[in-house]
């Protein structure tokens, strides 16, 4: 788990609120219902079931300080993430009380932080109607067995597992179900990737047609050493790391010591869920010398990490083959 002082915090919009009172905050639940709802975090608490869910959240252009050529945005090493045990209250539970009427489309999140002007588009982001009641998704109050800290949304914050962090609107107030494909900024014009199966393009290109980002890809990462660190050479070294994707589960985690030309087994870790790190272990001998450690992950679905980094105009979805150069004396 990632401590929730040490956990990423990225806003869109400057206007956050500067006082929040848990005692008349009010969580709104509206438009294509039956019996719309506004409800305390007493209610809350008290009158659903409460639900757990171990889940990694990662900002769309985490490491998109790689991408080369370099692209416009938020210039993120590898950070951007993290992995934290969220309880709440299921949203199906939560639109099943409300009562979805027939013909909803999807359904749409606010949160209490603002645009500093109005030219600026309010944060507001959508999910599919059939999505949204998956069981999965989750209306949060704790992270980590403490109550939300501000910076990662208090009092509630959506939790979308497996899905990039533009989803988990933070200080969620507001959620309205809707008849129709919600056209704002947020989500027609910004945060589109390539529509193809790579979701790339060639790099300095522009795509033909783009869709909403969505689901992570798989990614794997070691966590024990970094670059120029010096090991020993002819015992056992022990390493580490985590690997994670967008809710199949990690089926194997590999290393190669030698640039890729070759390729052993990790151990992996407790399964802490299919939306989670799962941590890697690997006993590795080094020759004296410089080596190229490379780790890559398959998913449960037989997704694998590419061998050379892919590129978009947005530097979304980062996830090639890490690699660690450390020298073995």
């Amino acid at each position: 788990m990632t401590p929730n002082d040490a956990f990423f915090v990225r806003y869109h919009l400057s206007d956050l609120p500067t006082k929040i009172d848990p005692v008349t905050f009010r969580l709104s639940i509206g438009g294509h219902v039956g019996a719309p709802l506004s409800l305390s975090l007493t209610q809350l608490k008290r009158d659903f079931p409460v639900q757990e869910i171990v889940a990694v959240n990662q900002c769309s252009g985490n490491s998109r300080a790689f991408s080369d050529p370099r692209v416009g945005g938020g210039q993120l090493g590898n950070g951007a993430m993290g992995n934290a045990r969220w309880r709440g209250v299921s949203l199906r539970a939560l639109l099943d009380r409300a009562g979805v009427r027939a013909g909803a489309s999807q359904v749409t999140f606010n949160g209490l932080d603002a645009p500093p002007v109005d030219a600026i588009p309010d944060f507001i982001k959508a999910l599919d109607i059939d999505h949204a009641r998956d069981g999965d998704v989750l209306i949060a109050w704790a992270m980590n067995g403490a109550d939300l800290p501000f910076l990662n949304g208090y009092p509630l914050r959506l939790v979308v597992p497996g899905y990039y962090g533009t989803y988990w609107i933070k200080h969620l107030h507001e959620i309205n179900v809707i008849d129709r494909q919600y056209d704002g900024y947020w989500m027609k014009t910004a945060y589109r990737i390539p529509d193809n199966d790579c979701h790339c393009v060639v790099p300095g290109q522009r795509p033909d047609k783009t869709i909403p980002i969505g689901r992570f890809n798989i990614r794997s990462f070691i966590t024990s050493h970094k670059a120029g660190d010096v090991v020993a050479a002819g015992p056992v070294v022990p390493m580490r790391g985590i690997a994670f994707n967008g809710g199949s589960g990690i089926a194997s985690v590999q290393l190669s010591i030698n640039g890729g030309r070759d390729w052993q087994d990790a151990t992996l870790g407790e399964d802490q869920g299919r939306y989670s790190f799962r941590e890697w272990r690997f006993a590795g001998t080094f020759p004296k010398g410089q080596h190229d450690v490379k780790v890559r992950a398959v998913g449960a679905d037989g997704e694998t990490q590419p061998s050379g980094a892919l590129w978009q105009p947005a530097g979304y979805m980062r996830n090639v083959v890490e690699a660690v150069q450390l020298e073995a004396i």
